[in-house]
């Protein structure tokens, strides 16, 4: 009876299914590469080995449910299963490695790009595991080009730059707002005044905001505001950098 049952698991329908879900798995891995190799271009942490390993899981569990009846070697009898709750199952998780990927340093955000196109990586799987491998393939281009191509026309577009600013000062010569605002403000820039952070530590009045560009000719501003800063004699020490998202 057991040995009956086992063969079960290696009749011609159940090693055909295995052979097909084996192909959608291999097509989602390279997809999943594909997209992933822009991030590991970029040096980022999650690259090729997670997307594949993502978009590979997202179309196991997704092509697996279109084979039902061959469960268990296709003696439970099951029917039709539910695709979407599967769907569901996958986003749920998915979310919870994007927001890994996702850190708030200070005032900067980085890692939502890599976590959107993580989710996008599960969609490819989903995509490669019902059967549309057109949309699939689509979809991955698209990724791809949305990651390399849309960054370079970023830049390429009218936009403002934006910077996270540190200044230190010693609490007899601290300068009130109004003054950082003015000193800002001659450099063409505006602080963004629900960014403002002032604190006082080791005889240091500390201030940190961001501040935004008044105008595209300021795109360079980290090094440019830097150097003002520098000859301006007025702070002990400093900082500014891009604010990255």
């Amino acid at each position: 009876m057991v040995l009956a049952n086992l063969g079960r698991f290696w009749s011609g329908d159940v090693l055909a299914a295995n052979v097909f879900i084996a192909l959608h798995l291999l097509g989602a891995l390279l997809l999943g590469m594909l997209v992933g190799y822009e991030r590991s271009y970029q040096g980022r942490a999650a690259g090729m080995r997670t997307y594949g390993l993502v978009c590979m899981a997202s179309a196991a569990l997704t092509v697996f449910v279109g084979v039902a009846p061959l469960w268990f070697g296709g003696s439970q009898g099951s029917g039709p299963a539910d695709a979407t709750r599967v769907v569901q199952g996958i986003v749920t998780g998915v979310g919870f490695l994007g927001a890994g990927v996702i850190v708030k340093d200070g005032l900067s955000v980085t890692g939502l790009t890599t976590a959107a196109s993580i989710w996008a990586s599960s969609a490819i799987g989903v995509l490669v595991g019902v059967g549309f491998y057109p949309a699939a393939i689509v979809l991955a281009v698209l990724c791809m080009l949305a990651m390399t191509w849309l960054q370079r026309i970023e830049q390429r577009l009218p936009a403002r730059a934006r910077l996270d600013v540190t200044l230190a000062s010693s609490v007899d010569n601290a300068p009130g707002y109004d003054e950082v605002e003015a000193q800002a403000q001659s450099r063409g820039y505006a602080i963004l005044r629900e960014t403002l952070n002032v604190s006082y530590a080791d005889d240091l009045m500390v201030w940190r905001f961001q501040v935004l560009a008044l105008d595209r000719t300021q795109a360079a501003a980290p090094a440019t505001l830097a150097q003002a800063l520098a000859t301006a004699g007025t702070f002990i020490r400093f900082s500014v950098s891009p604010v990255r998202h």
